[in-house]
Parts: structure tokens; C-alpha cells; sequence
């Protein structure tokens, strides 16, 4: 289990926040931006009639998503092609087989007006049956053509209505196409049985899960969501890790991706030359339900064995990616043709598997990876621990000092005139 500390979780942010910033952008040499296009995200909102139910903040389920949704269209990026397609919204007979139909694309995915979206999304009304895979596929289509970043956001309360259509079975054929689209689930106030669904739907096309009860929830994850699709397009390279050092894939730097299973843990090695700085960061994403509480440990090791440095990073089940990093520098040699030393990254973490949630394949992690020369100067390099920062340091010990002198003072004089009244 993963220790988790105040000061483990502070260290642990800053140089996941560092390694992000300073190592992303080498990335390119192992996976370069492709996205040329506009990025595409559709949005597609269960519009069946269970939205109804009024137990979402003592609001109805569509209620909230309106609320999000026009909170979400206020703050699209400009650069992001955005649409939303209903289902369920049109039909609210009980033929079954005209229900399953029931798909309508309410603004089209194209240059954002902000106006006539809000004026779209007003004219909803919880309506007819769940047909989420004939709506995947649709949405498919919707956006077709290009070759920026396509992703489609799935918010439904309710299993699909439309077997047997079966929606995983939809979202594995869209895989297949490789076409580069994303589908991320979000469920409202789910039932295990549709969890189990979206999570499926998810996975297929390596897309994340979430659970929503609330209706800033919702905002905040939709709107992650199509940020995230504004963000260059790159390429992870595939790197099957090793279950131990020996034998390990040696990695360059750049951006690598990889699957790790419950209980598992990946090794990759990275050659360091003296002079040089070793910035990595992993992150790992639960793709499927899983217990609360985890972490993700990132180790740098000797070939021997010997641990040099770490970086780890705890959840709590808020989060469906958790994220840590590490830098080591690698000190100078007087030999010049002092030979690089291997270095093994270990990636493990501390997921569990939910009651009936698939083990396999395991879950997608990222790796990104730099070997850069090292800062001249001591004060900027990791390993010297706060460098400049020292004098911060001695700031807040002699305020800590002084306050502690005031406090004293003031106590003893408040106990003084106490005993004189």
C-alpha cells in the first residue's frame, strides 16, 4: 500500500506539475501532434423519460444537465467543434421498435454559437426510450472527416432499451475503424448494472468512466472533458514494460503507452549519461469502476537494485487519472567517455478491481520520458533538495519563532491580570 504523507503528496505534486511542464514537450520524438483539424467533441445526452426523477441536489435529472450543459457551452474553447445529439428526446410512444430510432442530432458539430446552443438545449423535455447504441453510432458519424481529435461524451441515467444492439458491442466495432474517437461515459446516479455498461462502452475505446450524483459534478467533469479535446493530439509509441529490470525495454525520451493490471508492476530502462537529467512521469487511468482509495508509485532504480529516487501520488476516488513524476541528475565525470548508466523506471499502483469488474486488460498508463543535460547550477537541481529555497525556509522558522515569543508574552500577561482581578 502506498504511504501517503503531507509532505509526500506536496513533494509528489510539484514534480509531477514539473516533470509535466519540462518533459511534454519532448515527447514529440517518440509521438508528434497530428491533429491539423479542429478538434471535434460530440455531446450525447440521454433525453429518455426517467430524466424526470427530481434527486439530483432536489432537482430533476434534466434540470441539471441543462444547467451544466449551458455552463459547459459558456466555456468551450474557441478553437473546439462542438455538437449535441439526444436520444430519447422525439418518441414517447411505447413501440419499441420506433423508440430504438429515437436519435437526433439537436446542434450540429461545427464552430460553436453560443446562443443558438443554449436555445437548443432549453427546448428538452424527458421523453421516449434509450436507445445508446444506435446514438453511438451516429454520433460516429457526426464526426466523421478530419483527422484532429474526435471524442464523444455520453451522459445517461439509464441502461440502453435497445438489444439486442448491444452498445459495448457498438463501441468495440467504432474502435475497430481506427478512426481515433473517444467516447468518456458519465452516469447519473447509476445502478451497477449501468455502470457496468458505461464502463464497458469506456474501455472499448480507451475512454474514462465517471459516476455523477451532483450537478456541479457533472459541469466540472464535462468540461474537463472537452478541454482535454482541445489539447495537442500525440501519439503515444506502445512499450510492453517487463515484470522485472533485466530484460526491460530501453526507452528514449518521448511519450510511451502501456496497460498494467491489478497487483502488476512495469519496468522500462532509460541510459543516462553523466551530466545529464532524467525527468519522467507516469500516469494511469481507471478505465473501468474501481474501489476508492489508490495510488501510483513511480520508482527510479540502480541495476542493481538500489532505489535513487521516487515520486508517488494518492486518490481517493474523486479522479479517474492520478498522476507523480521524479527527476534524477546524474553527476558530472572527469571521464569523458565515462559510459551511460542504465536506470530502471518501476510503475506500480494500488487499484483494486470493483465487485464484477473485469480484470483485463489492464489499465492504460502513460509514460513520458526525458533525458536532458543537467542545470549548471546546484541550487536548480532536484537532488539538492530546496536549493534557493533554503531562505524561505529560514523566513517562516523565524516568524514561527517570534510568533511563538508574542504568544507567550500575551498569555502570561492575560494569566497576570487574571490573578490581579
Amino acid at each position: 500500500m502506498i504511504t501517503k504523507t503531507r509532505l509526500a503528496a506536496g513533494v509528489c505534486a510539484l514534480l509531477a506539475a514539473l516533470t509535466a511542464g519540462l518533459a511534454f514537450p519532448a515527447g514529440a520524438a517518440a509521438g508528434e501532434p497530428t491533429g491539423r483539424d479542429a478538434p471535434k467533441v460530440d455531446l450525447v445526452l440521454d433525453v429518455s423519460g426517467s430524466m424526470r426523477a427530481r434527486d439530483i441536489d432536489g432537482q430533476s435529472r434534466m434540470a441539471a444537465a441543462k444547467q451544466a450543459f449551458n455552463e459547459v457551452l459558456d466555456a468551450t474553447p474557441e478553437e473546439v467543434e462542438l455538437g449535441i445529439r439526444t436520444l430519447g428526446a422525439n418518441y414517447p410512444g411505447d413501440d419499441r421498435k420506433t423508440g430504438c430510432k429515437d436519435t437526433a442530432q439537436l446542434y450540429p458539430v461545427g464552430p460553436l454559437d453560443r446562443t443558438e446552443a443554449k436555445t437548443a438545449v432549453a427546448t428538452l423535455s424527458p421523453t421516449g426510450w434509450t436507445p445508446i447504441g444506435p446514438a453511438l453510432l451516429k454520433a460516429a458519424g457526426d464526426l466523421d472527416g478530419g483527422d484532429g481529435s474526435k471524442r464523444i461524451v455520453l451522459i445517461s441515467d439509464g441502461e440502453d432499451t435497445c438489444a439486442p444492439l448491444d452498445p459495448c458491442e457498438v463501441a468495440r466495432e467504432i474502435a475497430a475503424k481506427g478512426i481515433g474517437l473517444t467516447i468518456d461515459t458519465l452516469g447519473l446516479v447509476p445502478t451497477a448494472e449501468l455502470s457496468r455498461q458505461l464502463s464497458c462502452i469506456a474501455e472499448a475505446t480507451g475512454g474514462t468512466y465517471t459516476s455523477v450524483e451532483h450537478q456541479d459534478e457533472l459541469t466540472d467533469r464535462v468540461n474537463e472533458l472537452v478541454d482535454r479535446a482541445a489539447d495537442p493530439v500525440v501519439t503515444p509509441v506502445p512499450a510492453e514494460g517487463a515484470d522485472r529490470c533485466a530484460g526491460s525495454p530501453t526507452l528514449k525520451s518521448g511519450l510511451y503507452s502501456d496497460r498494467e493490471e491489478f497487483g502488476q508492476q512495469r519496468w522500462y530502462r532509460v541510459d543516462v549519461r553523466p551530466g545529464q537529467e532524467l525527468r519522467a512521469s507516469v500516469s494511469v487511468a481507471a478505465d473501468r469502476a474501481v474501489n476508492p482509495g489508490y495510488g501510483v508509485l513511480l520508482r527510479a532504480v540502480t541495476s542493481k537494485g538500489r532505489e535513487i529516487v521516487r515520486g508517488e501520488a494518492a486518490g481517493n476516488g474523486r479522479t479517474d487519472v492520478i498522476s507523480t513524476g521524479l527527476r534524477y541528475p546524474k553527476a558530472e565525470s572527469d571521464d569523458e567517455d565515462a559510459p551511460a548508466e542504465a536506470v530502471c523506471l518501476a510503475v506500480s499502483h494500488s487499484f483494486s478491481a470493483a465487485s464484477g469488474v473485469k480484470a483485463t486488460p489492464g489499465l492504460p498508463l502513460e509514460l513520458t520520458v526525458d533525458v536532458v543535460d543537467a542545470p549548471g547550477r546546484a541550487g536548480d537541481v532536484a537532488a539538492f533538495g530546496l536549493g534557493r529555497g533554503w531562505w524561505l525556509l529560514g523566513v517562516l522558522i523565524l516568524t514561527g519563532f517570534l510568533a511563538g515569543l508574542v504568544w507567550g508574552w500575551l498569555s502570561r500577561w492575560r494569566v497576570a491580570v487574571w490573578r490581579t482581578n
